[in-house]
């Protein structure tokens, strides 16, 4: 197996940890694409939390497993990544986790709105939503990730397990699963005041061109 992409996988499953959108047993997956073929490395352990090499599999975009040891529970979900690399050329990281908070929403069957304005300016100006629950890695449950993303957007709910995020770089794939864990939680401890207040969708426009033209700017200097 190629080090450098065992290494980036290794390092972005381990800043999923040191983020805290993960459940308290880690479990979950990342993945990388491999630019130029028809293949991703894969995380094939149960947990990300003390991830090692031996815990990266090499997988064939058509599911096939290339190199490594892959455990059922593990295989089961690899489709759910490969369909993202399928669909969407411009995705070349996608990360799956049980976070505690966002998780309580698909649990609950309800999409995340937009009520932090970092989903605004990260592409989630709809908010989350939700791909309707199928058995774990079954072409129904595929096909329902399928129909819930929408176009342009990073991440999807998946009803009763867990969040799906997908994104060009592992940064931005692991920067939006924790804007998304940020989002849930905001929205259940705002439930004591009387719930969270969705943004208006003007200014879900607004904040995202303010947060491109600050991009566009570039860093000061003194």
């Amino acid at each position: 197996m190629n080090k450098d992409f065992v290494d980036q996988v290794l390092d972005a499953a381990a800043r999923v940890v040191a983020g805290g959108a993960i459940s308290a047993n880690g479990h979950g997956n990342v993945s990388l694409r491999v630019p130029g073929a028809e293949e991703m490395y894969y995380t094939s352990a149960s947990s990300l939390k003390g991830l090692r090499a031996d815990g990266i599999v090499r997988v064939a975009l058509d599911g096939t497993l290339l190199e490594g040891t892959l455990p059922p529970i593990q295989a089961a979900v690899v489709a759910m990544h490969t369909a993202m690399y399928r669909d969407r050329a411009d995705v070349g990281c996608v990360v799956h986790t049980h976070s505690p908070h966002a998780t309580a929403f698909a649990v609950a069957n309800r999409p995340i709105a937009c009520w932090i304005e970092a989903l605004a300016m990260f592409g989630l100006a709809d908010g989350v939503a939700v791909a309707a629950y199928a058995p774990r890695g079954s072409e129904q449950a595929v096909a329902n990730i399928r129909a819930a993303v929408r176009p342009g957007a990073p991440a999807v709910l998946l009803a009763n397990h867990g969040v799906l995020v997908f994104h060009r770089t592992p940064d931005l794939a692991v920067l939006i699963g924790g804007v998304i864990e940020e989002a849930a939680q905001a929205a259940l401890s705002a439930q004591a005041l009387g719930g969270p207040v969705e943004i208006a969708a003007d200014m879900r426009a607004a904040a995202l061109q303010r947060a491109m033209a600050l991009d566009a700017a570039g860093a000061k200097t003194a």
